[in-house]
């Protein structure tokens, strides 16, 4: 790596810690982007050693960064994931979001998700709420159920890399969990780490991503 690539990569990880305003090294806690620009000018003169990368920082802190406030989330589940469902709306709407509520609104053994989970995906896909949180006994069914509906991308997800990975790199907007497999506390990181991850818009990514919308669109001018 060059001593400019380098240099490029001190700063933006400073610029990092000081956008998320912990972490800073001593001496730069509450310095400003403004200060850090000039201050920065030549990261190798100052002879910093970063203590982690830049990308390990982001890992530890995704779930921490404050979300958007008039994001409006849909929610839906059947009875297997109804117990998850309502501990997740109580902490959406703590947290700031606008939560609308797909159901099922009682827990009754014979419902099913599709009932539940596919209004919530169009509403994702008409744009009436900007993601979705959809939960069944396991996530597999409502995520085959939500993947159905045309300009949905939802995956199950039970771990924290996937969480923030497949919004970044496959714009995902619904993310399915498994009520009777996912706890809780943890199914809370997940859903925090899925709303705060942002696409990244690469050129390799919207290349893909257009791969498979041209796709759908064959597959529906089949069937139509």
């Amino acid at each position: 790596m060059s001593d400019q690539q380098l240099e490029q990569k001190r700063v933006i990880w400073l610029r990092q810690m000081a956008a998320f305003g912990q972490g800073m090294p001593n001496g730069f806690a509450g310095v400003s982007l403004d200060v850090l620009d000039c201050a920065l000018s030549s990261a190798l003169a100052l002879n910093l050693h970063c203590p982690v990368s830049m990308e390990m920082f982001v890992e530890g802190n995704r779930a921490n960064a404050a979300p958007p406030k008039t994001m409006r989330i849909g929610i839906a589940a059947d009875h297997a994931g109804y117990e998850l469902r309502q501990y997740l709306f109580i902490k959406l709407n703590d947290a700031g979001y606008e939560v609308i509520d797909f159901g099922d609104r009682s827990p009754k053994m014979d419902d099913d998700y599709p009932n539940f989970v596919i209004p919530m995906a169009q509403a994702v896909a008409s744009g009436k709420v900007e993601r979705g949180v959809a939960i069944c006994g396991s996530g597999v069914g409502a995520s085959v159920a939500a993947n159905k509906v045309l300009g949905v991308r939802a995956c199950l997800i039970h771990e924290s890399f996937s969480a923030h990975q497949g919004v970044e790199d496959d714009n995902l907007n619904v993310i399915c969990l498994g009520g009777l497999v996912v706890g809780h506390a943890s199914a809370w990181e997940l859903v925090q780490t899925f709303l705060a991850a942002q696409f990244s818009g690469a050129e390799r990514h919207r290349r893909r991503l257009d791969e498979i919308a041209a796709l759908e669109k064959r597959e529906l001018s089949k069937a139509s």
